[in-house]
C-alpha cells in the first residue's frame, strides 16, 4: 500500500532498489546516535543492504519514507525471532533530520502495527537504546511498556530499553 501524505512526501513499501538507500539511512543514523555495529545495533545486521529481500518473507513488511524521490527513512514489522508465533518486532524504525518533527515515526509505526494485527499478531516487541529519548517517547505513547529484558533473538546486545505492546 502507497500512502500519499504530501505532495513531496510519501510512504511506500520497499522495493530491490530500495537497498542502498535504506542501508545508507541507517547508517547515517546510528552513525549521527554513536550507535556502532562494534555493540550489536542495527549496523552491524549481516542482512543490512539485502532488506527487501529479508522483508519479502511471510508475515514481514517495510515501508520506505521518501522526501522528493529520495529515500529519507523506514521502519518495519517481522516475526520476533526466537519467541512465541504471536509476537513481532517492530523494527528499524530511522529517519533523516529533514524528516524528524513531521509525525511520520508515529505514523508508520502505527501502519507497522496495524499490519502486525492483520497478521495475526498478538503482541509487538521492540528494542531501542536510552540516548533515542524522542523514540522511546513516542513508544510510549503508542502503548508500548517496558519490561525487564530482551525477548526473542535479535543480535542487538546494547538496545538496553525493551518493551512490548498487546495488539
Amino acid at each position: 500500500m502507497t500512502t500519499a501524505i504530501q505532495t513531496t512526501l510519501r510512504v511506500r513499501p520497499i522495493t530491490p532498489a530500495d537497498n542502498p538507500h535504506v542501508a545508507a539511512v541507517i547508517r547515517a543514523v546510528s552513525a549521527e546516535f554513536g550507535l556502532t555495529a562494534d555493540k550489536g545495533y542495527t549496523v552491524s545486521d549481516p542482512n543490512l543492504d539485502h532488506l527487501y529481500e529479508v522483508y519479502s518473507a511471510e508475515k514481514c513488511a517495510f515501508w520506505v519514507v521518501e522526501l522528493e524521490g529520495k529515500v529519507v527513512g523506514g521502519g518495519g514489522v517481522a516475526p520476533l525471532a526466537c519467541s512465541d508465533a504471536d509476537v513481532c518486532e517492530l523494527q528499524k524504525m530511522y529517519f533523516m533530520p529533514s524528516v524528524r518533527g513531521l509525525g511520520l515515526a508515529r505514523r508508520l509505526a502505527i501502519q507497522a502495527l496495524e499490519y502486525a494485527r492483520e497478521q495475526g499478531f498478538k503482541r509487538c516487541y521492540l528494542e531501542t537504546t536510552a540516548s533515542l529519548t524522542r523514540a522511546i517517547r513516542l513508544y510510549e505513547h503508542l502503548g508500548f511498556e517496558h519490561i525487564d529484558g530482551p525477548m526473542g533473538s535479535t543480535g542487538h546486545v546494547d538496545c538496553e530499553v525493551t518493551m512490548l505492546k498487546i495488539l
